[in-house]
C-alpha cells in the first residue's frame, strides 16, 4: 500500500549543518527553532489548547536521506561502530521510510498576519526539515519511569569541558546582542562528542553552522576549545 502524506510545515533551526547536531532531542536544551506551519494547516484554531502542554512530540521527514534507501542493520555511532543493531531497534535515518520522531519544549506560539509559528527549545533537527505532524506530549501515558533503553542504557555520557578563547569571547558577546543565550547553547552542544569513532584518536579541528555563525573548535583530550564564531 502507499499513502499520501503532506508536509504540514517546516522547521527554522538554528542547526544549518547536520554535523554537530545532538543525536537525540533534549541534550541541548538552550537550541532554539521554529516550526512555521503551512496553509491550510496555519490557522490559529489548529494549534488551540497547545499552549497548556509544555512539550510536543514532531514527526518530520529525513528530507537528507528521501533517496539513499535504508539498510536492515546499522552501527550506532554511540557505540563507536563496533556494533551492529537491527534499524527498528534505533533511530538511524536509513530507514524504510524516512520519518522520524522529536519531543521538544514549546517556548511560544506566534501568530504574524498570515503566518503561524510554534517556537520550541532543545530540538535536533536540521534547517528546513519537514514537519508532517504534531502531537502534544501526555505525561501520565507517554512516561514510563521503568522502561528499558536496549543497548543505549550501556551509553555513558562523558562531557567534555568547554573553555573559549579570548577571540570566541569577544565574538561570543557580540552575537549574544542577537542571540542572547548562544552562549550556554554553545557550551551545551560541545561539551557532547559528536566525533565520528574513526576521528576519536585524531586530533584536529571541527566547525559547523549554527544560527548566523560558523563555530570552530578542536578537542584536546577532555577539553574542548573554541575557537571562533564567525558572521
Amino acid at each position: 500500500m502507499q499513502y499520501t502524506i503532506n508536509e504540514i510545515g517546516v522547521v527554522h533551526s538554528c542547526y544549518k549543518d547536520k554535523f554537530a547536531i545532538p543525536r537525540q532531542a533534549r541534550l541541548v536544551t538552550a537550541a532554539t527553532a521554529s516550526i512555521e506551519l503551512y496553509p491550510p494547516y496555519n490557522e490559529i484554531d489548529a494549534v488551540r489548547g497547545l499552549e497548556d502542554f509544555s512539550h510536543l512530540w514532531l514527526s518530520f521527514i529525513f528530507h537528507r536521506h528521501v533517496d539513499k534507501g535504508w539498510s536492515a542493520t546499522v552501527k550506532p555511532p554511540r557505540l563507536d561502530g563496533k556494533q551492529r543493531f537491527g534499524v527498528f531497534a534505533t533511530r538511524a535515518s536509513f530507514r524504510p521510510n524516512p520519518i522520524g520522531l522529536s519531543l521538544v519544549e514549546i517556548e511560544s506560539i506566534e501568530q504574524k498576519g498570515a503566518q503561524l509559528f510554534i517556537h520550541i527549545k532543545g530540538a535536533d533537527l536540521l534547517d528546513n526539515t519537514p514537519i508532517i505532524d504534531i502531537k502534544p506530549y501526555v505525561p501520565y501515558s507517554d512516561s514510563i519511569a521503568d522502561a528499558r533503553g536496549g543497548f543505549t542504557d550501556q551509553i555513558k555520557e562523558n562531557l567534555f569541558a568547554v573553555l573559549f578563547s579570548q577571540q570566541a569571547e569577544k565574538e561570543c558577546e557580540q552575537a549574544s546582542k542577537k542571540y542572547p543565550h548562544i552562549r550556554q547553547f554553545i557550551q551545551q552542544l560541545l561539551a557532547i562528542d559528536h566525533r565520528p569513532y574513526y576521528f576519536k584518536n585524531i586530533e584536529k579541528s571541527y566547525s559547523t553552522r549554527v544560527y548566523d555563525y560558523d563555530l570552530t573548535w578542536r578537542i584536546d583530550g577532555n577539553q574542548v576549545e573554541v575557537i571562533s564564531l564567525k558572521s
